[in-house]
C-alpha cells in the first residue's frame, strides 16, 4: 500500500474516532444533544363545568350519583384528541388534559348538577344513599380539521337505583367554531361545546329526577 492509501486510512480512522468521541460527548453530557431534543412535558388542560342555566326548570327532588363515564379506545386516556381527515384520528402534540377524561368529565359534570342546585348529587365513592344514578358515555370528543369545529357527543341514561331500569336515554351532542386545531385555541372551543353538553344534561336530568 503506497503513501496516499495509508494517509487516506489514517484519516478514515480519526474520523470514525472523531464522530463516536462526538455521540459519546452529546449523549453523555447533560447539555449534549441528548437533553436538547427530549420530548419536554405537554400542557395539561382542565374543562370547565357549567355554570349559567338560563332556562327555568323546577328543582329535582330526589339524590343523583354520577358514574364515571364509559369510553373506548382513545378517549379513555388523558389525550386531547384531533381528527384532521374523515376517518382519521391523532392527538394534539404536547397538550393532554390534566386528568384522564372520563374521570374530568365525571368531576365536571358534578359539579355542573352543584353549580345548578337543582338536587343532589355526588358520586359512588361518596356512598350517598342516591334514588337514581346518571351513566354516561364518550362517544366524541375531539376538535375537527373537517369542518372547523369542535364536537362533544354524550349518550345518557337515568337508572332507577330502586328497580334498576333505564327510566329514560338521550343522546346530547355540541359543535362549536374552532379557530385552531391545536394549542389553547382548540381546548377553549372543546370546553365551550362541554360546557353546552353538560348544561343541556343538567336541566334534562332536572326535569326527571
Amino acid at each position: 500500500m503506497g503513501f496516499l492509501g495509508r494517509r487516506s486510512e489514517r484519516q478514515s480512522r480519526l474520523c470514525w474516532v472523531a464522530v463516536a468521541a462526538l455521540a459519546f460527548a452529546l449523549t453523555g453530557c447533560s447539555g449534549g444533544l441528548g437533553s436538547l431534543v427530549t420530548k419536554a412535558p405537554g400542557t395539561a388542560y382542565d374543562l370547565s363545568p357549567a355554570q349559567s342555566f338560563l332556562r327555568s326548570v323546577g328543582r329535582g327532588r330526589g339524590q343523583l350519583v354520577v358514574a364515571e363515564p364509559t369510553a373506548l379506545g382513545p378517549l379513555e386516556g388523558d389525550r386531547i384528541l384531533v381528527r384532521p381527515a374523515t376517518g382519521q384520528l391523532a392527538q394534539i402534540g404536547d397538550a393532554q388534559w390534566e386528568e384522564r377524561l372520563p374521570r374530568l368529565v365525571q368531576a365536571r359534570l358534578v359539579q355542573s348538577f352543584e353549580n345548578a342546585k337543582r338536587l343532589g348529587v355526588g358520586r359512588p365513592a361518596d356512598k350517598i344513599t342516591s334514588d337514581y344514578s346518571l351513566l354516561t358515555d364518550l362517544r366524541v370528543f375531539e376538535v375537527s380539521a373537517v369542518d372547523g369545529t369542535a364536537q362533544v357527543e354524550i349518550a345518557a341514561k337515568i337508572v332507577n337505583e330502586r328497580s334498576g331500569r333505564i327510566v329514560a336515554a338521550r343522546v346530547l351532542r355540541a359543535a362549536v367554531p374552532a379557530s385552531a386545531m391545536q394549542g389553547p385555541e382548540a381546548v377553549a372551543a372543546i370546553n365551550e361545546a362541554f360546557a353546552q353538553v353538560a348544561t343541556e344534561l343538567v336541566l334534562w336530568v332536572s326535569r326527571i329526577v
